[in-house]
């Protein structure tokens, strides 16, 4: 069986035996063979992937090199890498993929969580985000097509991670998430959502001023780097604390 990574450096496994190509261009290729397994990549792509506008006279030949060897290491026990005019097909099982398998488990937290199943979603979540090793295709160079993949990577690990604070936060959990809500406010200091959820957290913690100090340091910050102030729903929470009134719901993640 083969396993595939991309959530973290590109590596790939047979039978829990690393095989990873050594050369940055060929991890290059299979990446975005990866991310676009079971369609079609054209000849074209993969050289502008590579090399930009400035292909090198030799680029066709290169690629086919590229292509080549991956195919001599994936082909082993059954046809993966195929030719398929115009260009290339990795061909994928459901469950060889970290980023497939990560993007189903969110899917089930996303839809435990709209029918209000918090403690099953939290753990379909963590189990999503456990699949996570650092930037992805962190030891791959990526070219504009793969460096879009990886926007949306990023995205995904985002959208796991503000379900999974939504389902800690609804079962009480809160000074569980303190910690990690400021580590999260100072990687993403322009995140109102996660400043929001740190507020939310500390106040509910029975530690006001801090929650307070927290909506200082936000709009600061935000008045600094942006010439802005926080949006509504943030005021709202603020001016709920300082009243002692029920805090309003924090809106989901994007819609704040």
């Amino acid at each position: 069986m083969l396993l595939f990574k991309v959530l973290g450096p590109l590596e790939v496994y047979r039978e829990n035996c690393a095989m990873t190509p050594s050369a940055p261009k060929l991890r290059c290729v299979l990446g975005l063979l990866l991310l676009r397994a079971d369609s079609i990549v054209d000849m074209q792509t993969v050289i502008d992937e590579l090399w930009g506008d400035h292909p090198p006279a030799s680029a066709v030949t290169t690629m086919q090199t590229y292509i080549y060897q991956l195919r001599k290491e994936l082909n082993r026990d059954t046809e993966r890498l195929i030719t398929k005019p115009p260009g290339y097909l990795l061909r994928l099982d459901g469950d060889e993929f970290d980023a497939r398998t990560c993007e189903l488990l969110i899917d089930r937290g996303s839809r435990l969580l709209e029918d209000d199943r918090p403690e099953e979603a939290a753990e379909v979540l963590r189990a999503a985000l456990g699949l996570w090793n650092g930037p992805p295709l962190a030891n791959a160079p990526c070219g504009p097509l793969l460096q879009a993949h990886v926007v949306h990577l990023e995205e995904l690990r985002i959208r796991a991670l503000t379900m999974r604070i939504e389902a800690d936060m609804r079962l009480g959990r809160v000074s569980f998430l303190i910690a990690e809500l400021r580590s999260l406010v100072a990687l993403h200091p322009l995140n109102e959502w996660f400043y929001a959820r740190l507020i939310e957290a500390l106040y509910r913690a029975g530690r006001r001023g801090d929650a307070l100090q927290a909506f200082r340091d936000m709009r600061t910050t935000l008045r600094d780097e942006l010439g802005l102030e926080p949006q509504e729903p943030v005021q709202r929470l603020q001016r709920s604390i300082l009243t002692g009134a029920e805090l309003p719901p924090v809106p989901s993640y994007g819609l704040l």
